[in-house]
């Protein structure tokens, strides 16, 4: 187990000085919160696909760009709203939630949780430049969300990460595809672990990121309290050639709400991370939402990180 893989701080990912990043007043147009938005850096600059709850209460997407991946700028208008026709329509009637994007050969993928008055389903579009959207399909079926995709084909085929909820059980599941629009061959990947920090239920989180030592996949746990749930982050290692086999799994969280604004909002106690950038020196951003009200970023050296969990 770890016990102290990070003496010069409380979490090994580092708090940005300047949490949060963006709050409502920081929004253009009247919502009631932004959170849970995913990262991805285009040549220089960074953007962040984020969710946006209007004040009718349904989420939307709305886009922020930035020069240095911490001071955000938001776009005037929204970028993607619920569907007001099609089949989409019957399926995003009460919004659109989490984004979690990826450049898969050539393209961004965004992966999103379509919700209606049957329940949660996953989503999937693309766009070249995060600011028009082409819905492909709805790739699950009711009651599953926090959905992720392999950044490249895993023996030959479409890899995703999604949490179904099976028996009142949140477990983070594995799945494949051939054209990103039919997925099969489905099998548990990670559980919830009784008398550990991530007891109650899990779910992936950010885009898995590959390493020498194996697939990282960021992903959020939550203990079920007599106060309600504790969302932390945490970190697993899946095997590069098949990642339906965990190598490691951290046995402590990465990052655990602390600060006011992770404590205290429309949802109290709670980080949740929704994407990570890469930096050239290996520098890794890891984005969060903090209590469903704010969005945050947090840092770590990469190596440091699958380091912690090659040596719990």
């Amino acid at each position: 187990m770890i016990t102290n893989y990070n003496p010069g701080g409380r979490d090994l990912l580092h708090r940005w000085e300047g949490n949060p990043i963006l709050t409502l007043e920081d929004l253009p147009f009247p919502c009631n919160s932004v959170f849970n938005g995913t990262p991805v850096k285009l040549g220089e600059e960074y953007l962040l696909l984020l969710r946006v709850e209007g004040q009718r209460g349904y989420s939307f997407f709305a886009l922020a760009r930035s020069e240095d991946g911490f001071h955000f700028e938001v776009e005037k208008k929204p970028v993607l709203l619920p569907a007001e026709k099609g089949i989409f329509s019957v399926y995003e009637s009460r919004g659109l939630e989490d984004p979690r994007g990826t450049f898969i050969e050539g393209t961004y993928y965004v992966l999103y949780t379509a919700v209606s008055e049957y329940g949660y389903r996953i989503a999937l579009a693309r766009t070249e430049d995060f600011r028009s959207f082409e819905r492909i399909a709805l790739v699950s079926e009711p009651g599953n969300k926090d959905g992720v995709l392999f950044p490249e084909k895993i023996n030959g085929q479409y890899a995703r990460l999604d949490r179904p909820i099976g028996l009142g059980v949140g477990s983070i599941w594995i799945s494949y595809s051939n054209d990103l629009k039919s997925w099969g061959n489905s099998s548990v990947l990670l559980s919830p672990r009784r008398g550990y920090w991530d007891s109650f239920r899990v779910g992936a989180s950010v885009p898995p990121i590959k390493t020498e030592y194996g697939w990282l996949e960021i992903y959020h746990g939550t203990k079920m309290t007599s106060a309600g749930p504790i969302y932390r982050a945490g970190a697993a290692l899946l095997d590069l050639k098949d990642p339906s086999r965990v190598v490691k799994r951290c046995d402590v969280p990465i990052l655990s709400p602390r600060e006011d604004y992770e404590r205290i909002g429309d949802v109290g106690n709670v980080v949740f991370p929704c994407g990570a950038i890469v930096e050239p020196d290996g520098e890794i951003k890891v984005y969060y939402g903090g209590a469903d009200t704010c969005i945050c970023v947090a840092t770590a050296n990469l190596a440091d990180m699958t380091h912690c969990i090659t040596t719990s």
